[in-house]
Order: C-alpha cells, then structure tokens, then sequence
C-alpha cells in the first residue's frame, strides 16, 4: 500500500496538482497512508472523517434526501463525498471510502458492501463526465482486512485515474508530433 501512497504522491507532485480526501469506514487511514509518505505536504491538502451519517451531508455536501433513502452506504454517496471534499478544501483531486466494515450489517448492506469514488479535474482523460468514477468493492474478511483493502482500492483507483489522465496526454501530444495520425 505504501508504494502506491507514494506512487499517488510522486504524480500529484510531478503535475503539480492536490488531492483532498473524504472518508467514513477508514477512518483516516487513508490520510495516514499518503501522510506517511515524505513530501506529501507538495500535494496533500487534507481529508474529513465523516463517520457519522450527519456529517456527510453538513460537511461534504451529501444530499440529505440520497442519505435518507438510500443510507451513507451508497455508490452516489461516495461520488458526492469525493466531488464535496474537493470543493470543501480547494483540491484538483477528491477520493472517498464509505462502506460496511462490520461486524453487523448497515442500511441493509452486508459486511464488506463498499464504494470508492475519485473526483478529477473536468478535463481529465479517464474520469467520466462530470469528473467522478465510483466502484462497487465486495470485500472479504475481518474488520480490520476490510479497512485496509478499502485503503488500498481507493489509492489504487487514484493512482489508475492519474496514470491513466498522464497516458492520454501523452497520446495526445505523440497524434500532434506525428501528424494527427
């Protein structure tokens, strides 16, 4: 997980852009594995702990008619964590976590039910319109296990958002030099 921290760290920094992020199963593991990593203050702004259903909505923006049908565990709740924290603190990037580490299920999803989301910049080359992608994890194991794969799923979803915005401006630059074709 740490290489990927840093590799996520390392492509903020090289294309000189943030990353804020918003989380309520992790709990802030996330933020401690990107903290972790020397030179994360070039690209890390922040991150809210919103566990608590309320504060999703009072913090993050989270539509609170969405969190009264469908529960904080919720594929548009995590998007619209992920667009809220990068509004909420300024950052080109959002990530969210929002799921069920268990022990007992929640708003009538099973244990190891989570969603990761990532909010990119509008023009970016592989998030979709509107600049969110969602995944739907379905994770096995222990509380701990279940957090710590949550971790490393939203920080991998990242670093393929990145990686994948870098290649398509690399293509696009290789179509100029070579004529459009």
């Amino acid at each position: 997980m740490s290489s990927t921290a840093a590799d996520v760290v390392r492509l903020l920094t090289v294309k000189g852009e943030t990353l804020a992020v918003a989380e309520s199963l992790t709990g802030g593991m996330v933020a401690s594995a990107l903290t972790a990593v020397p030179g994360a203050s070039k690209a890390f702004r922040g991150s809210v702990t919103a566990y608590a259903t309320a504060l999703k909505h009072e913090l993050l923006g989270v539509d609170a008619a969405l969190l009264e049908e469908c529960g904080a565990v919720d594929p548009q709740v995590a998007a619209q964590m992920a667009a809220g924290v990068r509004r909420a603190l300024g950052a080109d990037w959002g990530i969210a976590t929002t799921g069920v580490a268990g022990p007992d299920p929640q708003d009538g999803r099973p244990v190891g039910t989570v969603f990761i989301a990532v909010d990119g910049p509008l023009g970016a080359h592989s998030v979709s319109a509107g600049g969110g992608k969602v995944e739907a994890l379905r994770l096995n194991g222990d509380r701990a296990e279940i957090r710590m794969e949550s971790v490393r799923s939203v920080l991998g979803l990242l670093l393929r958002e990145l990686a994948g915005e870098q290649t398509g401006n690399e293509r696009a630059q290789d179509t100029e030099q070579n004529g459009g074709f």
